[in-house]
């Protein structure tokens, strides 16, 4: 229809308004087979809860969407009705009645169309098989919660229901809604769609309002699963009231935009139907909601109720999504022909005829607010109104009767009618065209035609639905048309969170799950996975540094050859050698002297062999460190010290017989002194031999990996297994120095004797000092110190040793050779008598 005819339409019916029309007789026609209708032609009924009596409910405002909806239908089967090619010869026959959106309303026309045919009752059968209800097939209603009340009661009946705008997910389940089916896609695809939308954006925080209603619930609830498997985060989500007549909703829509703003997001996605949309806009501009992107639906981004606003334009931003459908031509002439012809007295004459064939005293005026509007207060909403899914839903059932009756494109044979439930079986398999395009219902009953992306644009306060983008298996958008509400117009931003960089975990803060800062992972972790909320631990033979992405092998750590340390520690026992070589030397030149033979002899030459050995046992701690290696080094120090201690042990007792038991000491000094000193010494080793060997059974030190340690190194280390068996072998030699010192620390001399005993007691109490310090030093190191601390406490042993004993003797031989006199050191450590006094 041209634009001039369409003006001059407008201004005869504008004319032509000042009486009431027969526009509410148009929604019932007979037919060889009724298809019934529910519509919204009105909206705002009366307070539900104040009723007392099951009385009609009256919606109070027409809603003009539902009214073309309706006449879609009609335009369509009056289409088909004269349509030479589907169902020839067989009349279709129409009956609509209003749902006011309400399911107490769209229950009484629903069970109307249950009724026997011919009758107003329900039979109540045990096989309803061979019944046959008023009505062949429902379309409508529009609304999902409407959908899940009414489509129970016609799935029982199987009589085919195809809605033209219920979208959410429950109606796809095709066990409890087996008659259902609808042309539109499910919220699903619609979520799928603005999950995309956000993605493409980069938005990750943003808040979801639903409609308190199946629509809004359902979606939503599809909503915040789905974004969360796509890293959105939703800081708000909430639902708005659809009674909006509750004194309690003003309060809830002031919470809702208070919690919006303190959440500081700048993406709002809105699932409602257009009433408690524009409730919730009013509310934000009230109450001066910043500017905000608004994802919208088709349920009200379409709506002339929220675009006429006051001050819409300073929400900021809308995009919304709206059903793929293409034009119905000749609708809109249809629609103007027919508002000039329920003006005309003849017209509306034979409509009330047709009405009365069809028991119209059953529910009484179907559309009373109808008859007096003009074509001019729906002429707006001609060009945007989705007419198609109402179109395609009557061709769906018509060509799935056209084929039940075994229809060809001339004739259709006159055999027994056919029963609403055998339209299921075409309905379920075969496609189906409208318009000369193909359509399928899918297996939850549903045509996915995809959606189309808008852009509300202001121009001169004028509103204009602008294509951005569109959306079927994937979703195109055109940036540069959408004029963004920033000061720049592009996109503003909305994260929680960045995107973490390599070697980074998300930590999450506060209480939402999905809204974290980017952390580093700690030493001894790598990022292993993208988005991962933690770090992978490395093997115990691996490390990594701070914020790695891989772990490296860890290299071995012992005590080095080439270490400056070790080079240090080398020198100081090649020092400490010399030293006692030296010594032993000297001894061995002045071996018949005084002094040598007062020390112990040639038993000296054997105590700085075993020190000699001892320093050389320190070679033993240096290098890679091996179970052998652990094991020897016990036993050797053990059994070198042993000897050097069992010297003195023999020197020890004999001081012990002089000083303390000077009576017998004539008897048993032959045992401590010559040839059988040999033999006690050789006993003393004999014994720390047998605890040597108690030890290796028990359980000798082994090798072990620390890889706790150090951060970066395995630390190759000499692990105690008995310490029963390691006491044993090392106290044995602690009891000898024990003994040792207890024999010779209360000894005294007088001047003019040299105090042999002293020497012991000090190189004793040396040893203890020192053990006591590397006791405590080496249970405190965990690192390779640990093998520095066993060498430094040999040298130093032997140093203190050389140092107490034998340095003074070699002083006293090289420099006081006037001491080294049979009269200084025999009996020297006997204690003599004090002179009388005179």
């Amino acid at each position: 229809m041209t634009v001039p005819e369409l003006l001059l339409c407008l201004s005869l019916g504008c004319a032509a308004a000042l009486k009431p029309t027969c526009l509410s007789a148009q929604f019932r026609r007979p037919g060889d087979y009724i298809i019934g209708g529910l519509f919204p032609f009105g909206t705002d009924t009366v307070n539900l809860t104040a009723r007392s009596e099951p009385t009609l409910v009256a919606c109070e405002r027409l809603f003009a969407d539902g009214l073309l909806w309706a006449l879609g239908m009609k335009f369509a089967i009056d289409q088909i009705n004269n349509s030479t090619s589907l169902l020839p010869g067989v009349k279709l026959g129409y009956d609509m009645y209003d749902t006011c959106f309400e399911p107490v309303v769209a229950l009484q026309p629903s069970l109307l169309f249950l009724t026997q045919n011919g009758t107003t009752g329900i039979g109540v059968l045990c096989n309803y098989t061979d019944y046959q209800p008023r009505v062949t097939a429902v379309i409508g209603p529009h609304k999902s919660d409407l959908c899940l009340v009414t489509a129970k009661l016609f799935s029982f009946f199987l009589i085919p229901q195809v809605s033209y705008g219920a979208s959410s997910e429950k109606l796809s389940d095709t066990e409890v809604y087996p008659s259902f089916y609808r042309t539109v896609p499910s919220d699903k695809n619609l979520v799928e769609a603005v999950v995309l939308l956000l993605n493409k954006f980069g938005w990750n925080w943003i808040a979801t309002i639903g409609s308190d209603d199946e629509y809004g619930r359902g979606a939503q609830g599809l909503f915040l699963s789905t974004a969360g498997n796509h890293s959105i985060c939703i800081a708000f989500e909430g639902l708005i009231p659809t009674d909006l007549a509750d004194p309690k909703a003003q309060n809830q829509l002031e919470d809702t935009i208070r919690l919006i703003n303190n959440t500081k997001v700048n993406i709002i996605v809105l699932f409602a139907f257009s009433q408690p949309a524009q409730a919730l806009l009013e509310q934000s501009i009230r109450m001066g909601l910043s500017e905000k992107v608004w994802i919208g639906t088709e349920a009200w981004i379409l709506s002339d109720i929220t675009a006429s606003i006051p001050n819409i334009q300073s929400i900021g931003t809308v995009l919304g999504f709206i059903m793929k459908a293409g034009t119905v031509p000749g609708f809109q002439k249809y629609v103007a022909d027919l508002f000039t012809s329920v003006q005309q007295d003849k017209f509306c004459q034979e409509s009330r005829e047709f009405n009365h064939l069809v028991n119209s005293d059953v529910l009484g005026a179907l559309c009373e607010e109808c008859d007096r509007i003009s074509l001019h207060d729906v002429s707006s909403l001609l060009s945007r109104s989705q007419i198609q899914p109402v179109y395609v839903a009557v061709y769906s059932v018509a060509q799935a009767l056209h084929r039940a009756l075994g229809c060809t494109h001339h004739a259709c044979p006159r055999a027994s009618p056919v029963r609403s439930w055998q339209l299921l079986h075409f309905m379920n398999t075969l496609p189906f065209t409208a318009n000369g395009q193909s359509f399928r219902f899918d297996q939850s009953h549903s045509t996915n035609t995809g959606y189309e992306l808008i852009f509300w644009s202001w121009e001169n306060g004028t509103l204009t639905y602008l294509p951005v983008g569109d959306y079927e298996e994937s979703l195109y958008v055109n940036k540069s048309q959408i004029q963004f509400h920033t000061a720049d117009q592009k996109e503003p931003t909305s994260e929680c969170f960045r995107h973490c960089k390599p070697g980074q975990f998300k930590q999450i803060k506060g209480f939402h799950l999905c809204c974290y800062d980017c952390t580093d992972c700690p030493a001894n972790t790598f990022w292993s996975t993208k988005g991962s909320s933690t770090c992978t631990p490395c093997p115990e033979h691996q490390w990594s540094p701070l914020r790695s992405t891989r772990c490296y092998d860890r290299s071995e750590r012992y005590l080095f050859w080439d270490e400056p340390l070790t080079i240090a520690l080398l020198t100081l026992m090649s020092i400490t050698i010399s030293l006692t070589c030296l010594t032993a030397a000297l001894f061995l030149k002045s071996l018949q002297t005084p002094l040598v033979q007062a020390s112990g002899g040639k038993l000296n030459l054997f105590t700085m062999l075993t020190l000699t050995l001892l320093c050389l046992s320190c070679c033993l701690y240096i290098g890679k460190p091996s179970n052998t290696l652990c094991m020897i080094q016990q036993i050797v120090y053990a059994l070198c010290l042993n000897g050097c201690f069992s010297t003195f042990f023999i020197k020890s007792l004999e001081i012990t017989l002089v000083t303390e038991f000077s009576r017998c000491a004539p008897t048993f000094l032959r045992w401590v002194t010559g040839r059988r000193a040999w033999l006690l010494v050789a006993l003393c080793l004999l014994a720390e031999c047998s605890f040597c060997i108690c030890y290796l059974h028990l359980g000798p030190d082994c090798l072990q990996s620390d890889h706790k340690s150090l951060p970066t190194e395995v630390l190759l280390v000499c692990k105690t297994r008995s310490w029963f068996a390691f006491a044993l072998m090392h106290g044995y030699n602690g009891c000898v120095a024990l003994v040792c010192f207890l024999c010779t620390f209360m000894v005294q001399t007088s001047g003019k004797k040299y105090n042999i005993a002293r020497g012991i007691t000090f190189a004793i109490l040396i040893y203890f000092i020192i053990w006591i310090f590397f006791v405590a030093i080496f249970a405190t190191l965990k690192t390779v110190l640990r093998s520095v601390a066993q060498i430094g406490t040999i040298l130093a042993t032997s140093l203190g040793i050389l140092g107490t004993y034998y340095i003074p003797k070699c002083y006293i031989i090289l420099f006081k050779p006037d001491l080294n006199t049979v009269d200084y050191f025999q009996y020297s450590i006997k204690e003599e008598p004090e002179e009388d006094s005179q």
